[in-house]
């Protein structure tokens, strides 16, 4: 289980480290307008409807384990996604930074760069919703494939962990794209979705160290999450 955690743990650590130096470096405006430097017609489509999969389908995806009766994977989905729902909220109305739209409204001399048919919000920016939900669900697939793995490698010692290993960083990468659409959208700040990819990695990976014995009853003779290699 480790090994195929520890890659999408790692992977996601070494992009925040780079986020985090980037935000560093450049001052926020400045930022958003480079990492929406380009933009075409396609890709205009592809974010617009991409960013929508946090707004619902995740959640139907969540829901899917119920038609094999596997109610616990699906309870640990919402628990999840409610606990970083209520931190994300707490957050964004106590810091309530403004959107990219109000920001720029001060600065005549810089366009925003939007994609024709959204519709921009203006306050509660900080931290990203969207990027908290596409991170917990795929925080949260990729715990239960590490999980499963873990239990087919005790049965067989010559599972190969190259598979659930990309799988891991396939999920990062969709977690990654999603996060990136509200920025390419303008509807967030690269800090607001770095926050919210925080929130909706950590959160999970604290659910399933406390709780995931008693939510998935994943090893009843065990206390602690099993630590296969």
């Amino acid at each position: 289980m480790k090994k195929i955690l520890s890659v999408y743990v790692v992977a996601y650590l070494i992009l925040l480290s780079t986020i985090l130096g980037m935000l560093y470096v450049y001052p926020k405006l400045e930022l958003h307008l480079m990492l929406n430097s380009h933009h075409t017609g396609i890709q205009d489509t592809f974010f617009q409807y991409f960013s929508i999969l946090a707004e619902g389908p995740l959640y139907v995806l969540a829901l899917l384990p119920m038609l094999w009766k596997k109610f616990r994977l699906t309870l640990f989905f919402a628990l999840c996604e409610l606990s970083a729902g209520t931190i994300l909220q707490v957050l964004k109305h106590i810091i309530s930074h403004p959107r990219p739209v109000s920001a720029f409204e001060e600065y005549s001399d810089a366009v925003l760069p939007v994609v024709q048919g959204v519709d921009l919000h203006h306050s509660n920016s900080f931290p990203s919703g969207h990027a908290s939900t596409f991170f917990v669900f795929c925080t949260c697939c990729v715990l239960l494939l590490a999980y499963r793995y873990g239990q087919r490698v005790r049965q067989n010692s010559q599972e190969s962990f190259i598979l659930p290993c990309v799988l891991a960083l396939l999920l990062l990468a969709f977690a990654v794209l999603g996060a990136f659409s509200r920025i390419y959208l303008s509807q967030h700040f690269l800090s607001d979705v770095c926050v919210g990819s925080i929130i909706g990695v950590v959160t999970p990976l604290l659910m399933f160290y406390f709780f995931g014995q008693k939510i998935l009853k994943l090893g009843a003779e065990s206390h602690h999450v099993p630590q296969t290699e």
